[in-house]
């Protein structure tokens, strides 16, 4: 069986992005040779904390920002590079704003219709009103933004940028100005309209819940680089560096040494080590330990005091003291609902290993 595989849209290749420092000739390195590549009706996303650089990336790929090394090209046409920079204009790319930035003296269908200018009025209206539908809008065409929720005026925004058909969409923190659970539903119906379109996007966000309802690949950002390009399930299952590792997923990191076999012993038991990441015997380890790799056993003989919990409707997050005052953390159904300071049974059934050596 041959599967075809989409051609590559968007790539970055090496690019760095600076801005002059407070001392004189000094410099700010926000984006440190940043490298790469998102296919055809591809989702991708950059996660970070605020400050990494992620917002910055979409400054340049859109022409608000010019480069001081590497290129930038889209769909093979270069766009960026030390000594060019192509209009943002002249780019097809749209963009969704963290603020939405609406008109709001113009109704919805026209600020659909705002970037359709090479359309006459009556078409360019038709248009957004088509685009409305699609974006599961109804009606709402003749009303104005402040009329409408904050889910529902997002929505308005992804059809104005999505209506001029660009060759690539940009989505700038677009759901932190909306409550949690809206945030992640929508994120799942955005996904749906992209797919349905098959467009190419990257979206930025400081979210992981967020990245992993709407991306295909993403990519964790740290002072201005990218640490690790992957699915989702890699960077929770499989984390390239321990700054992946600690912002990706709950979990700690508790010490280990390495054993034959291979494996690695923990406090918790010995626990088999894929033989890629092991080292000699005896060599001290970090191992990381999710919050799924603790299961709740009340028949266990291994006993675990809660510190504190944290309710999460179907589940409970605890944060547990082994024996040896250690904190391991654990996920366990919201029906046992255990008092602080109560010990609880639990075992260990870690199937995916990861250690790093002690820093």
């Amino acid at each position: 069986m041959i599967i075809d595989t989409p051609p590559i849209h968007l790539n970055l290749e090496g690019i760095h992005v600076s801005y002059p420092g407070e001392k004189s000739g000094s410099q700010n390195h926000a984006v440190q040779g940043l490298t790469m590549r998102l296919r055809h009706g591809r989702i991708g996303c950059l996660l970070g904390p605020s400050g990494c650089g992620k917002s910055t990336v979409l400054r340049a790929i859109c022409g608000f920002e010019p480069i001081q090394a590497g290129e930038i090209t889209i769909d093979n046409q270069l766009v960026s590079s030390k000594d060019f920079t192509l209009a943002p204009e002249k780019r097809r790319v749209g963009v969704v704003f963290q603020d939405y930035a609406l008109f709001p003296h113009l109704t919805n269908a026209q600020n659909v219709a705002f970037g359709l200018r090479h359309l006459s009025k009556k078409d360019a209206l038709e248009k957004a009103e088509e685009w409305l539908k699609r974006v599961g809008l109804v009606n709402i065409g003749s009303r104005y933004p402040h009329e409408l929720s904050g889910g529902q005026q997002q929505r308005v925004a992804l059809a104005r940028a999505m209506a001029p058909e660009p060759e690539l969409l940009l989505l700038d923190e677009p759901f932190s100005n909306l409550d949690v659970d809206l945030r992640e539903r929508l994120a799942g119906e955005v996904r749906d309209i992209l797919k349905a379109n098959n467009t190419t996007a990257l979206l930025v966000t400081h979210d992981q819940f967020e990245a992993f309802a709407i991306a295909d690949d993403i990519g964790v950002m740290v002072d201005g680089q990218l640490v690790q390009w992957d699915s989702a399930y890699n960077l929770y299952h499989r984390p390239a560096t321990r700054f992946v590792a600690d912002f990706v997923g709950y979990g700690v990191f508790i010490p280990g040494k390495t054993q034959a076999g291979p494996s690695v012993e923990i406090e918790l038991g010995r626990l088999p080590l894929p033989q890629s990441s092991y080292g000699l015997p005896g060599e001290e380890v970090d191992v990381l330990l999710r919050a799924d790799d603790i299961v709740h056993d009340d028949h266990s003989a291994l006993q675990a005091k809660v510190i504190s919990k944290a309710f999460r409707g179907g589940d409970f997050l605890y944060t547990l003291a082994l024996e040896s005052g250690q904190e391991v953390m654990a996920m366990v159904p919201s029906h046992h609902n255990h008092a602080i300071g109560e010990k609880i049974g639990i075992k260990l059934v870690a199937d995916h290993v990861v250690t790093f050596s002690k820093s």
